[in-house]
């Protein structure tokens, strides 16, 4: 007899780092769970091991508005009530200064960051609101705190924080939460994407660090979608305790 929880959930970028813990957590919770991303070898995985009772997967490049159409197209029955999005996926590419930066790399971060984001999270709203359901966007503290070569990955996060707030204020009275979840410091894949697969630059970043992990974040985003229905966090920020804000940057010229 199948003793889960009635709930949906729906977790981009699920191939890896937040994503991938964010479906092991919710399963192991009982959740059925929709994971995409685009590797779809690691995808098939998660499927072998879990099989296909309570798990669904979607092999597509969420910068492809037409993949990602079909791929919602193609959800099974028992998985169409979406009662919790989290829109994961995400990268950074790059750490040049802003004038020394390769726009390509400009581009496809706000292609996935921002405009994937907003569309998937536009397809999904009649859905979320039927269910009265929650939104859980994965953002940065590199959207409120700069540094150098954070440029454009900085500010697609700030946007994706801001975007979380204007979604409260329109989805008022609907009883759609939405949270902006803003993580400092966690060890992943993410600064092998962002170095293209320079090992030694990962290691150096995170040793001796105590870094947060992936399951740290995928623990935050389980307690936020758990929240009873009348509470909402609107942002929450998290570091590792190794981690804090410094400093302004001061150019001094002269003796």
């Amino acid at each position: 007899m199948d003793h889960g929880i009635d709930k949906t959930l729906l977790v981009t970028g699920a191939t890896s780092g937040f994503g991938a813990a964010t479906v092991e957590r919710f399963l192991a919770d009982g959740w059925r769970v929709i994971a995409t991303g685009r590797r779809g070898e690691r995808l098939q995985a998660l499927l072998d091991r879990h099989g296909g009772e309570r798990l669904h997967v979607a092999a597509f490049d969420i910068r492809d508005g037409d993949a990602m159409q079909a791929a919602l197209d193609a959800i099974p029955e028992p998985f169409r009530g979406v009662d919790v999005l989290v829109n994961n996926a995400g990268l950074a590419l790059g750490t040049a200064l802003a004038q020394q930066a390769d726009l390509d790399q400009w581009r496809q971060m706000i292609d996935t960051n921002v405009t994937a984001l907003a569309t998937l999270t536009f397809k999904l709203l009649p859905a979320l609101i039927a269910r009265k359901g929650a939104i859980i966007n994965i953002s940065s503290v590199a959207g409120v705190y700069p540094y150098p070569g954070g440029n454009v990955y900085g500010g697609t996060k700030a946007f994706v924080s801001q975007f979380s707030l204007g979604l409260r204020s329109d989805l008022h009275g609907t009883g759609v939460r939405v949270t902006a979840i803003e993580p400092g410091m966690a060890q992943t894949e993410f600064t092998l994407v962002r170095t293209r697969g320079n090992q030694a630059a990962s290691d150096t970043l995170y040793a001796g660090a105590n870094p947060m992990t992936a399951d740290d974040i995928a623990g935050v985003i389980h307690y936020v979608a758990t929240l009873p229905p009348h509470l909402n966090i609107n942002r929450l920020e998290i570091m590792p305790v190794t981690q804090s804000v410094a400093g302004f940057q001061v150019q001094r010229t002269g003796p």
